[in-house]
């Protein structure tokens, strides 16, 4: 049986050492729990490395140890994904100024991920732009793609 594809924005990573958020941090260890024993195929980009890369000392370090206790296929730029963030701001899915969040979703469809995983409720995790992100896939022939939060998958 082929495993869900699961993309991983930066604030699935972020959640594991936010003690401001134990609520949010305790389900992201839970679904954490579930990729460190195999249960998903893991997609990150080019996207989560340029931000964690941009986060101050400690955390950046914890964020990348993180990382290194799971198994993940890491996606690089190109025209297709850069072309596709340039849709959803076209459509007014998302702003010009949230264009790792676009870079996230077309990361998330180039790699035929069956779903995005984010905390980001301010532009991911939300209607309008789950349904933008079905018109974009549908419109262009990808795979249909949902946007959810981590609990979705622990609960």
């Amino acid at each position: 049986m082929k495993k869900i594809r699961l993309y991983l924005d930066t604030s699935v990573v972020s959640a594991l050492a936010d003690p401001k958020k134990p609520e949010r941090m305790q389900e992201t260890h839970l679904l954490w729990k579930d990729i460190k024993a195999d249960k998903y195929e893991i997609i990150i980009s080019f996207v989560l490395i340029d931000e964690v890369e941009k986060c101050k000392q400690p955390k950046r370090d914890i964020m990348y140890d993180f990382l290194s206790t799971i198994k993940y296929e890491k996606l690089e730029a190109n025209d297709t994904i850069s072309d596709i963030a340039d849709e959803v701001f076209k459509l007014g899915i998302l702003p010009k100024k949230s264009r790792n969040d676009r870079l996230h979703i077309g990361s998330a469809i180039v790699s035929s991920c069956n779903y995005i995983v984010s905390w980001n409720f301010k532009h991911l995790v939300k209607i309008k732009t789950v349904n933008g992100v079905r018109a974009i896939t549908n419109l262009h022939g990808f795979n249909p793609i949902d946007i959810i939060a981590p609990a979705s998958l622990i609960y």
